[in-house]
């Protein structure tokens, strides 16, 4: 019998894990590293053990220091989650020899399918279609891609469509999977730039019983990333006969490794529904809760029941309505997807609870798997997904607008993040046809931010009429005097913000008469969290939330962050010309010129790794490189100059 449950894992997963635990009656424990000590899932379990460090190989990759601080805490099973040692045979074993109760498959089916290169073998011997592994690479058979054979989360992953790069991006590819996964054995196979990526999740208990319990398609992906998840697949519901056969293949790649818990076996599939195995995750998915949704199941609560040796019946429920699921991450699109860290100051999504496994019928419901609070700090330690926002809709076209209605309203404040992109492709035609394959980005770029610069414009001029009101709110002496006022009219009131590449010098003046400002815009009221106007025939209100160095605009023409933008700056901060700063804290990994060298625009010259991913910073113009401020090894803070590249005369 388990009585307490210890997550090796931290964020959402274990947040997620700890509720079904608790609704079930169940003790849980956490363990966290040192960046993870205020984390909200630390204070959601009734005890935590802190594994000192804050890299993943020195914490949540230990399994010993894991297993040590089960038995410290008197937890008598351990759920691994997903990610970190999820689909580590070794530590599965160890959990077992430790006497501890494993909520996972067998240690011979991890190990069956923790390395892909001989899963793919086991699954053709199967009667499962597979993409062939390369022995070796030729010219006809590119591009291919590089693969990690262990883990996945797109780390340890390449595209080539060169030869001569090949080499390298094998060399990068396994970098990043020995740090991620603690494996770096990769391996090639042909890369099919557009496909379906169509997964089953199965269900098997100890007694033989295996279940299908239904299809996912995540094939908006960007660096091999799931972005977009939904249930049922729109691909498989326009292809007659393709659902049964995906079951039918899925339920053998179980079979045939003795699989015993949830799993989830992926393909890649064509438009014509012709679809080859890609590999089994012998855990709890990221996106399981949208099969939650649409079945009505609690998929932790089936992984603990199973754990204990109880008995699935013999068939799963069926499948009712549509839900999609997206990941919320701290990182910017339209730069290169570069992670972002700092505090998240306010996160609030309207209209969200949590209930898995809750109803399928009746109204919509929003459901949000957050590792974040506010004032949460995110770390360049781990990955950059903060949330996963999941709807269920009666049908497809419901939960797609409904899911971008309550992002697009949604007070995300302090941290730069995708949400912008994601209500862009729930409001995209392509992804209303359900014409959702890999290609999906490459083919329509990353969408514009949901406010335009009319929007922004407005914003300033809100943020500026709050901060006025604020001022005025807290003035010792004549508070109830209008912001600026003078006997004598003389000159408006002045303030600028920054907004992305634009900045917005917000003019007025507040007279007994009412706002005096460009446009035609009039001030209904105006506080330090609210500004009303009426713009032209339209009355618009807008919520102001100031930080240091920021204030967040939520109105319904979209999200606006700004920075104000000081009257008189210190020089002393400013950077010498052909500085390149860190984008976020990171180690710096691999140094790949000196003080003196000539460089091309665009030509790498550092590696940086961070969020569990490798960023390159490149030289941004022609000319040479006249400082080089650090090496390999070090750690740097965001900001912080790692090299200076100087052109032309002043080379």
């Amino acid at each position: 019998m388990i009585n307490s449950v210890l997550v090796a894992n931290r964020g959402e997963i274990a947040r997620r894990v700890f509720r079904t635990a608790r609704a079930l009656g169940l003790g849980t424990v956490a363990v966290h590293s040192t960046a993870d000590a205020s984390a909200p899932y630390v204070g959601e379990a009734d005890a935590a053990v802190q594994l000192p460090g804050n890299a993943p190989g020195e914490t949540y990759l230990r399994g010993d220091l894991v297993i040590a601080a089960a038995r410290a805490a008197g937890a008598d099973a351990v759920h691994p989650g997903y990610g970190f040692l999820s689909e580590n045979a070794g530590f599965a074993q160890a959990v077992i020899d430790a006497g501890l109760t494993w909520i996972g498959p067998p240690v011979e089916a991890i190990a069956a399918m923790g390395s892909k290169v001989e899963a793919k073998k086991l699954m053709a011997a199967a009667g499962v279609p597979v993409l062939a592994e390369l022995e070796s690479v030729e010219a006809d058979d590119l591009p291919v891609l590089v693969k990690a054979s262990a883990g996945g989360g797109g780390r340890g992953m390449r595209v080539v469509h060169r030869l001569e790069d090949l080499a390298g991006e094998i060399e990068a590819a396994s970098a990043e999977a020995l740090s991620a996964f603690g494996d770096g054995t990769v391996f090639c196979e042909r890369y099919l730039a557009t496909g379906r990526h169509i997964e089953v999740q199965v269900l098997a208990d100890q007694h033989g019983t295996v279940w299908a319990v239904g299809e996912r398609e995540c094939s908006i992906q960007r660096r091999h990333q799931k972005v977009v998840e939904e249930s049922p697949s729109p691909l498989v519901e326009r292809v007659p006969g393709m659902r049964s056969s995906l079951f039918e293949a899925a339920r053998k790649a179980a079979e045939a490794i003795g699989y015993v818990g949830a799993g989830t076996v992926e393909f890649l599939a064509d438009e014509s529904g012709k679809f080859y195995f890609l590999e089994m995750n012998t855990r709890l998915q990221v996106e399981h809760p949208v099969t939650e949704a649409v079945t009505g199941l609690d998929l932790v609560a089936l992984q603990l029941s199973i754990a204990a040796g109880e008995a699935l019946s013999t068939q799963p429920p069926e499948p009712v309505g549509h839900s999609i699921e997206v990941r919320l991450y701290a990182e910017d699109p339209a730069q290169d997807w570069q992670p972002q860290t700092g505090r998240l100051h306010r996160f609030a999504i309207p209209g969200s609870e949590f209930e898995p496994g809750g109803s399928r019928s009746g109204s919509p419901w929003i459901r949000v798997d957050s590792g974040v609070v506010a004032g949460s700090e995110v770390s360049p330690y781990y990955d950059a997904m903060l949330a996963k926002v999941i709807v269920w809709g009666a049908t497809r076209e419901v939960a797609a607008r409904r899911l971008a209605s309550a992002l697009a309203s949604a007070q995300i404040h302090g941290v730069r993040t995708n949400r912008d992109l994601l209500v862009w492709i729930l409001r995209h035609p392509a992804f209303g046809a359900g014409d959702t394959d890999t290609g999906f980005f490459e083919r329509y770029g990353v969408g514009e931010p949901l406010a335009d610069k009319e929007a922004e414009e407005l914003s300033a001029l809100a943020a500026a009429l709050a901060d006025a009101a604020r001022n005025r709110a807290t003035a010792r002496v004549q508070g109830r005097l209008p912001s600026g006022w003078r006997n004598l009219p003389s000159q408006p009131q002045r303030k600028s913000f920054a907004a992305g590449d634009s900045t917005y010098e917000v003019s007025y003046r507040l007279t007994r008469d009412g706002l005096v400002t460009d446009g035609d815009v009039k001030l209904v009221e105006a506080s330090a969290e609210r500004v009303v106007l009426d713009v032209g025939a339209v009355r618009r209100g807008f919520a102001v939330a100031a930080y240091p160095g920021l204030v967040c605009v939520d109105s319904a023409l979209g999200p606006v962050a700004l920075t104000p933008v000081e009257r008189f700056p210190d020089p002393a901060q400013q950077l010498a010309a052909g500085s390149l700063v860190a984008p976020m804290p990171g180690s710096v990994i691999r140094v790949g010129v000196a003080v003196g060298d000539e460089v091309k625009q665009g030509q790498p010259l550092l590696w940086l790794e961070a969020m569990k991913m490798e960023h390159t910073i490149s030289a941004p113009s022609d000319g040479v490189v006249a400082e080089l401020t650090v090496g390999e090894g070090e750690q740097v803070e965001v900001g912080a100059v790692l090299a200076v590249v100087r052109v032309g005369e002043d080379a």
